[in-house]
């Protein structure tokens, strides 16, 4: 079945410019701009605002510490950009009325956007171009497996290190907090340290909870520990990375609070839409000129077939 999907058409590029992108902002807000719509009446917002997700002052500091061998075995992960964009996370703005705009079209039963003349869904294999996850190749899906087990933070943890004062301070009911074991990895550095595989799973539990799977501030769930760990056994998280990103969307739209990747779903609105911050024009935003993979040292490149293909 064809759909319309003139706003996307081929010969209109991904970003053209300050003014077509205010342009599409503005279109994009007439879309909720009916009476009674959440997004026209601030005091019922489902998302908090820009203070959703704080800057950490913590983390910069110390990937700045972090030795090259430690960076080598986040290489081999594949959690490179990644990486990058923790290093880059206090620079990064996110624009939360665009996110909310989208969230009001996110329909919770089809996992996509609807839009008034198609819908449009984030893909795995997008997800892996944006956020450099290691990709599945073609027919590797029918031998992958997975144990579920009962998760125990303090098995995982305990690699880090055993210090009962320190497992203590790292978890609290069902989360652990990242602060903690930022602070670990800070004095292992600065104590020259060899223990290079135990910083580079430690950092991991950080820059992934930060990046893909942020909850609250500096804390995630024993669940997404799991996760996170399992990506130094030669795990691949795209699905997991996705799947917790679309529940976060649907607990927005459904009134809840808002959770997942937002800095993967600003990429890929970066990719399709392109927004600008109407009532500040120096406000950073998400488009193919000028969203976090910029800090990689190179733009985001794919090709119209693959960010219309949803669309036809």
């Amino acid at each position: 079945m064809k759909r319309n999907y003139s706003a996307f058409a081929e010969d209109i590029p991904p970003y053209s410019g300050p003014k077509a992108a205010r342009e599409t902002h503005s279109d994009l807000k007439q879309l909720s701009a009916i009476p009674g719509h959440i997004y026209m009446r601030p005091e019922l917002q489902i998302l908090p605002g820009q203070r959703r997700f704080s800057k950490m002052p913590w983390l910069v500091p110390m990937l700045e510490l972090f030795l090259p061998m430690s960076i080598g075995h986040l290489k081999e992960w594949g959690l490179s950009t990644v990486f990058v964009l923790a290093k880059n996370y206090n620079k990064l703005v996110h624009v939360w009325e665009s996110v909310t705009a989208m969230v009001e079209l996110w329909h919770p039963q089809t996992n996509s956007f609807i839009f008034p003349e198609f819908e449009a869904t984030i893909l795995l294999e997008e997800l892996e171009i944006m956020l450099g996850l290691p990709r599945y190749q073609r027919g590797e899906e029918l031998t992958i497996s997975y144990t579920v087990e009962q998760i125990n933070s303090w098995s995982i943890l305990a690699y880090i290190t055993t210090k009962k004062n320190d497992l203590y301070s790292m978890t609290s009911g069902m989360h652990v907090h990242l602060l903690p074991i930022a602070q670990w990895i800070t004095s292992q550095c600065k104590q020259k340290t060899t223990n290079y595989t135990a910083i580079a799973k430690a950092a991991a539990i950080c820059i992934c909870g930060v990046i893909l799977f942020p909850e609250s501030d500096s804390a995630i769930s024993f669940g997404n520990l799991s996760i996170i760990y399992s990506i130094s056994e030669g795990m691949k998280i795209r699905q997991a990375v996705l799947g917790f990103l679309y529940a976060g969307l649907t607990s927005a739209a459904l009134g809840g609070t808002f959770y997942g990747s937002v800095v993967a779903l600003e990429l890929w609105m970066g990719m399709h839409i392109q927004f600008w911050a109407a009532e500040d024009p120096n406000t950073e935003c998400k488009t193919m000129l000028n969203h976090p993979l910029a800090y990689v040292g190179r733009r985001l490149h794919m090709s119209t077939q693959a960010w219309c293909k949803r669309l036809k």
